[in-house]
């Protein structure tokens, strides 16, 4: 699926490969120069995304399609800023440890933003900024890890299918079969491809 020019989802969702800098994760970290991630190359990765209108969720015909099409029966909100979530620090600190979950991990930011950083291919980390109207969707086994921006605020929807489970399962978890499904699904599948072609030549 080619993206368009143009595509409404870049307004609201960015990526980018990081930097191996150890400074304050909630700064950009951008190679130099800049290693910008198209929105297509995420979905290789199985990161789906949409732009839908925040202010208006409630009532959003489009996020109940989405919702009905993909099963997501729960949902709730939460904040994440020193001000409104309990032992801020402790959890930070969790978002940030790289982790898989058995299930999607689905995020719609209704206000403020935050990073996604997901492994690519290579086990590079590419940083996914959504900001406000922004939904993004990370596949079950895919290795990540979540933080703010510098802003320190982010209100998110969380979605789920069926009663929601919000286990990590901080690396190396390599032999849970959500993490064997999304290698062979995501990963494995560019070295099929190639394998095949170097047959056909």
């Amino acid at each position: 699926m080619v993206a368009p020019a143009n595509d409404p989802r870049e307004e609201v969702i960015q990526a980018w490969y990081m930097d191996d800098s150890d400074e304050d994760q909630r700064l950009p970290h951008h190679r130099e120069p800049k290693e910008f991630v198209s929105l297509n190359q995420l979905s290789e990765l199985g990161v789906l995304s949409w732009k839908l209108d925040a202010d208006n969720y409630e009532t959003d015909a489009e996020l109940k399609k989405i919702r009905e099409d993909r099963g997501y029966s729960y949902v709730d909100l939460i904040e994440v800023c020193p001000e409104k979530l309990p032992n801020y620090e402790e959890k930070i600190k969790n978002f940030f440890e790289e982790h898989l979950h058995t299930d999607e991990e689905i995020r719609y930011c209704l206000a403020g933003s935050g990073y996604f950083d997901v492994r690519d291919h290579n086990d590079h980390w590419i940083r996914v900024w959504v900001k406000k109207g922004g939904i993004i969707v990370l596949p079950a086994g895919i290795y990540h890890r979540f933080t703010l921006d510098s802003d320190n605020y982010i209100k998110a929807m969380r979605l789920f299918v069926g009663d929601p489970v919000w286990t990590p399962f901080n690396r190396p978890h390599d032999h849970l079969p959500a993490r064997k499904e999304y290698v062979q699904a995501f990963v494995n599948k560019d070295d099929s491809a190639r394998a095949v072609d170097a047959a056909a030549a």
